[in-house]
């Protein structure tokens, strides 16, 4: 990555989120999915499960670190079995994409101990999106507790998103996992097709900009 000589100087942004994701535009919105496969480590040997799943994907404000320049999506994803009324996961973070390089990032918080951010690249049109992350880097890694780093370290991440010509999206993570106690590593998957159920809402400078050209 090429660093200019002025890293203080933040550009010029155009107000309205939406119309600046590139290729994260069509992940805007609230989605539903019904039919979630997950692959899980157990002690007796791997266990599937499916499960149903809300995401919900917001636009934030454009986003700078000096001449860097990011726009994104807030996202909450809730997951539960239909058997279970708990919460079988739940997971926060960010998509982010930067046009001047394509860059694609997706931030990753699980209320377990664990973040991690993903990267990738992809042009505004593209039909698919792949990013990974690598425990032990320190730009797009992998960062856990110290039980689940002896007990279930997690060596990679990897996701794939593709876009369907119906609007719909789906996905497939891979995360590579060494378990405590087993000789070879372990892929546990999630695959899902998501629907949207509710379109999003502008982010908050994008609001304030039309009310000020009224």
């Amino acid at each position: 990555m090429d660093i200019p000589d002025d890293i203080f100087t933040e550009p010029e942004v155009d107000p309205d989120t939406l119309a600046n994701l590139g290729p994260l535009r069509r992940l805007a919105g609230i989605w539903e999915g019904q039919k979630g496969v997950d692959l899980s480590p157990k002690s007796d040997g791997p266990e599937q499960r499916p499960f149903y799943e809300r995401m919900d994907m917001q636009p934030i404000d454009p986003q700078t670190n000096g001449p860097q320049l990011f726009y994104g999506l807030r996202y909450h994803t809730h997951i539960n079995t239909r058997e279970e009324a708990v919460t079988f996961h739940d997971q926060v973070g960010y998509w982010l994409w930067e046009p001047a390089t394509n860059l694609v990032l997706q931030t990753i918080t699980i209320p377990r101990g664990q973040v991690a951010i993903a990267a990738g690249h992809a042009d505004k049109t593209a039909s698919k999106l792949v990013l990974t992350a690598t425990r032990g880097q320190t730009e797009y890694g992998i960062c856990s507790t110290t039980f689940l780093e002896l007990a279930f370290r997690t060596d990679a991440y990897k996701i794939e998103i593709d876009f369907h010509d119906d609007g719909s999206w789906s996905y497939t993570s891979n995360t590579t996992l060494m378990v405590r106690g087993k000789p070879e590593p372990f892929l546990h998957r999630d695959t899902n097709r998501l629907f949207k159920v509710s379109e999003p809402q502008p982010n908050p400078l994008a609001v304030l900009s039309r009310k000020g050209a009224r």
